[in-house]
Formats: C-alpha cells, structure tokens, sequence
C-alpha cells in the first residue's frame, strides 16, 4: 500500500495532481481544493490509498490524514466507492462530514451528487459511531490559484461533470458564478463558489 507521496509537482489539474516521485510522474487524483493548494515545480506531500481494482490501480491523495480516514471509513457503507468519497470530501471539509453524520444531518449529505435521501441514512447509520463521534482535525492553510483567465469555464464544468453533477446543474452554477471571474478570481476559488451553488 502506498501511504503517502513526496515529491516534485509537476502538473495541477482541478482535481488532480501529477507528483514526480524517483523520476516516475504519479496521477493523484485530489479534491479540488488539495489541487489548488499546489503549484508546478514546489515540492509537495501528500497522504494516499491506492485503490485496487482488476484492472486499473488509482491514487487517491489528501492534504491531511483526517481526509483520508473520512475517505477511507466512508466506503465501508454499500454502494460508497472512491469516486463518491471523493465527491463528499469536495463538498465538506471532514469536521463538516463529521458533525452531519453526528447530527444526522440529511440534508447536508444529500447536496453530494449522487447521495440521495436513503443513502444519506444509510450513511448516517453505519457510519455515526465510527466517524460522527470522533473529533476533527482542520486542514490548515486557504489555497489559492492562478487568475482564471479566458478557460475557466470549461475548466470548472469539467470538474463539476467528474464530480457527478449533470452538464446543466454545472452550467447553471457556472453562470451563477461567472461575475467573480471578472474581479480576477482564480480557477479554484470559482470552482469553491460554483461548489457551493450546487449546495444550496
């Protein structure tokens, strides 16, 4: 199992990181907001899980070991796998993740794509006492990115779509937001912002 990653990075998508570790470059596939903490060039650690399947083998990196045990503990729950866990992660910091499976919070779980009203008790039950009671650890530091610049659009629907929203929900959110790129925003404050449109 590779636990964790250090390393040159050498690309930063929206939601994925390619890290150089002993001249062989990893994809990492990240939230958003680990993504847009990094830049190309400085050396980075990420906290990982491999996920193995029959036939691919997927790197899932995380700016803190509190995101990787939400991450890890979430796919015990039946019909939760890496992509959904990713998706949670995206949309609530795991002290948030935390305090709606302590409060059975449905209404917080639900603004995920792809949970719905019985996946969000499912998740509620099984996974109250094993995450909602425990304490949570804050991630550190507000990353920022670059100025969006022209390709923004297409950048934040791209990582909405792979997130689970459907091409409207982004593009309806992507409008919503669209007034913040003009005052310079970058790329992953625009993405934060169309994240939380959806969660309303």
């Amino acid at each position: 199992m590779i636990a964790s990653l250090s390393g040159t990075v050498l690309r930063a998508g929206l939601d994925s990181v390619v890290l150089g570790v002993g001249g062989v470059g990893m994809l990492v596939h990240t939230t958003p907001a680990t993504a847009a903490s990094v830049r190309p060039g400085q050396s980075t650690d990420l906290v990982t899980t491999l996920v193995v399947r029959e036939d691919s083998l997927t790197l899932y990196g995380f700016a803190t070991d509190d995101e990787k045990v939400v991450f890890e503990t979430v796919q015990t729950v039946s019909g939760v796998g890496p992509r959904l866990a990713l998706a949670l992660l995206a949309v609530h910091p795991p002290e948030a993740v935390r305090a709606a499976l302590g409060s059975g919070d449905l209404a917080a779980l639900t603004k995920v794509p792809g949970i719905g009203k019985k996946g969000a008790e499912r998740l509620v039950l099984e996974l109250r006492d094993k995450l909602g009671s425990l304490a949570a650890t804050s991630p550190t530091g507000s990353p920022t990115w670059s100025s969006a610049g022209e390709g923004w659009r297409e950048q934040v629907r791209e990582a909405l779509v792979g997130l689970g929203w459907s091409v409207r929900q982004a593009d309806d959110a992507i409008e919503k937001v669209a007034p913040v790129a003009s005052e310079g925003a970058g790329v992953s404050a625009l993405l934060r912002a169309a994240l939380q449109e959806l969660g309303r």
